[in-house]
């Protein structure tokens, strides 16, 4: 059994302040079902942030979709990782849009698109195209996505680079997808799945935690000061590159393997735990 929150808080090693990078996913990490987040956590993070801790989302997400979670955060600057990885931005409310796009890694989806569409043609498809907003081939259902989308025919989802796919489908399961990917051959992408039949796509090599080192050399915190807390299988490289990994309750297999701890589910409040632990070294 991994070692509770607090006391591999206190072996890592890490305190707050301008050395340490926190990273939190957003969905199932830092707001729970109902899109809010606690006061709790609203609480530790501003503490946190007053102390110099560089508090960075880290999201499959895109930026648009991050700016509502921001202002409940109460934070206007700061950087974040959205799309998987993709997409780094800079948040300023000085910004055109409040943000700008200081890296972005983009890939062909059209060979993905066309692919999955054979196994899943009452599938929903949407493409990220970093800094344009989400194009998707049917609505997703209501509160899916956290940001603005446009529909349009499935042959324009394939014409141009894109920073992010997002697959689902509404009959089938999590596991329906996973086979559906260990039999198609899809190739030339890294995949993460949802625990609905989710499946989004981002450029090879790109994850959480490709996005995350970028952003740790440029904020230059040392190599290994980093906490990361999530839940997902989208979470997985990001637990594994950071000094201290995290896992919410009730994350996946995979995800549990891949932390050094686990902590409450968002519903119970499990990342306060962490950060209130953190603020007490």
């Amino acid at each position: 059994m991994s070692p509770p929150v607090f006391e591999r808080a206190l072996t890592a090693g890490l305190t707050p302040g301008p050395d340490l990078l926190l990273a939190l996913d957003i969905d199932g990490t830092l707001v729970g079902a109902d899109g809010s987040v606690s006061g709790r956590v609203r609480s530790a993070v501003r503490e946190l942030r007053e102390l110099g801790t560089h508090v960075v989302p880290a999201t499959g997400r895109s930026v648009s979709g991050v700016l509502p979670v921001l202002d409940q955060l109460g934070i206007e600057t700061c950087s974040v990782v959205t799309s998987n990885g993709a997409v780094c931005a800079r948040i300023d409310p000085m910004l055109p849009g409040r943000h700008e796009v200081t890296d972005v890694v983009t890939f062909d989806p059209e060979p993905a698109l066309r692919l999955l569409r054979g196994f899943l043609p009452d599938g929903l498809f949407a493409v990220e195209r970093a800094g344009e907003g989400l194009l998707v081939s049917s609505p997703f259902p209501d509160g899916e996505l956290a940001e603005p989308v446009t529909v349009v025919d499935f042959e324009v989802l394939c014409e141009a680079p894109a920073s992010r796919v997002t697959v689902r489908d509404l009959v089938l399961g999590s596991d329906d997808i996973r086979t559906i990917v260990a039999r198609s051959g899809l190739a030339n992408v890294t995949y993460a799945i949802g625990w609905t039949a989710w499946l989004d796509l981002t450029p090879p090599g790109v994850t959480k935690a490709s996005g995350l080192e970028i952003l740790r050399e440029r904020l230059e915190v040392p190599p290994g000061a980093s906490l990361a807390v999530g839940d997902g299988h989208n979470d997985v490289a990001m637990l594994r590159w950071a000094r201290l990994g995290v896992a919410m309750g009730g994350s996946g297999a995979e995800t549990l393997a891949a932390a050094d701890a686990v902590t409450g589910h968002v519903d119970d409040d499990g990342l306060a735990t962490v950060l209130e632990a953190l603020l007490r070294r």
